[in-house]
């Protein structure tokens, strides 16, 4: 498989490959028993990868892994995948480009070098580690949790550090494990891929929040408990693409990505660990291009502001970017849809609403 091609979906043919051999030789009766899992640090500590168990089935000799291990990090990677190509087609959904499904699942290599390829290496990655880092905190798996290593560590004035802190240290290798492993090469394609990893990785570490309780007689604040947890995937998927926006195109030489530095005449100028890199520009995505695999923007919805509904710059600028300066018109056309309407609070505790029929207006790229 050439690391132009790679794709985290090619997991699940090595799956399916070996599913015979799963079935009848190592499958247990309770398959989901949590506590047969292997254990989790020694798998992410050793030198043979997660993505080589994925691949080439398991082996019950090598850690103690089996056949529910092997589906547990399979549904991982497909839950996160799944995570990541919801929110990259939320997040282009107004763009020339809108994440079409093959760009997660296949990462079309055709495009692989592009600023639309960065964010979904990026994004893939987050995916991944976000779903281990949640399933671990709500006690899916017996060899991970919480992040306690600062537990009853003061953390400030009057406050202590406490509660299930998501470990995102533990998730981020074996994300790391289950998508760098993928890359063999080490060429300027690979060095791309694995930046845009990292910075797809440090996008969950970087929208924790920290969430506080108070402690106190008659609810008074005298000390506090507090704990990191992973933000919502959507704040996740506004951080990359700001970073998106502001990508770096970079060169390669000598093992190294960089920008050239005319200015200054001291040739490659590092990129931070957390700019997105691409390395060729971006196709023109208005017009089709079948050997592309881009459908381009005709008859694609836009968006206009309207008294109901406030949508943001971006937004209001979709019908120029999408369909005026691609040289289509905007036709605009009116439909119905039914709304929830006239409701009432009833008690005790339910809200009754009756279906009204509302116009709204749409808008599409037109010849």
């Amino acid at each position: 498989m050439k690391h132009s091609q790679w794709s985290v979906s090619l997991v699940f043919s090595a799956f399916l490959f070996h599913l015979d051999y799963l079935t009848g030789t190592i499958m247990t009766d309770d398959p989901l028993d949590k506590d047969k899992l292997l254990s989790w640090y020694k798998l992410a500590k050793s030198d043979r990868s997660v993505n080589k168990i994925l691949m080439t089935g398991p082996k019950m000799n090598e850690f103690g892994a089996n056949a529910t291990t092997y589906l547990m990090f399979s549904d991982i990677v497909a839950s996160g995948e799944k995570k990541a190509a919801a929110e990259c087609r939320y997040q282009f959904r107004l763009d020339r480009w809108n994440c079409p499904e093959e760009s997660i699942m296949t990462q079309k290599s055709r495009l692989s070098a592009t600023q639309e390829a960065s964010f979904v290496q990026s994004i893939l990655a987050a995916g991944i580690m976000h779903t281990l880092t949640r399933r671990c905190s709500l006690g899916h798996f017996s060899d991970c949790g919480c992040d306690d290593s600062k537990k009853g560590k003061r953390g400030g004035h009057n406050w202590l550090w406490s509660g299930c802190s998501d470990d995102v240290r533990f998730s981020a290798r074996v994300s790391k494990q289950l998508i760098d492993s993928l890359e063999k090469g080490k060429d300027a394609l690979a060095s791309m891929k694995l930046h845009n990893n990292e910075v797809g990785r440090m996008a969950v570490r970087k929208t924790m929040k920290t969430i506080c309780k108070c402690h106190g007689v008659s609810g008074s604040c005298t000390t506090k408990t507090c704990w990191r947890q992973l933000a919502n995937f959507r704040r996740v998927g506004y951080y990359l693409k700001k970073r998106y926006f502001k990508s770096l195109h970079v060169n390669f030489q000598e093992g190294k990505l960089g920008e050239w530095n005319v200015a200054s005449g001291q040739g490659l100028s590092l990129v931070s660990k957390t700019d997105l890199v691409y390395l060729e520009k971006s196709p023109d995505y208005c017009k089709q291009n079948v050997s592309l695999a881009i459908k381009g923007t005709l008859n694609r919805e836009c968006k206009r502001p309207n008294k109901s509904e406030k949508i943001s710059k971006w937004e209001r600028r979709s019908c120029q970017r999408l369909c005026l300066s691609c040289g289509y018109r905007i036709k605009h056309w009116t439909e119905e849809v039914l709304v929830s309407c006239h409701c009432k609070f009833l008690w005790c505790c339910a809200v009754k609403c009756r279906k009204c029929l509302e116009k709204t207006d749409k808008y599409s790229c037109r010849k």
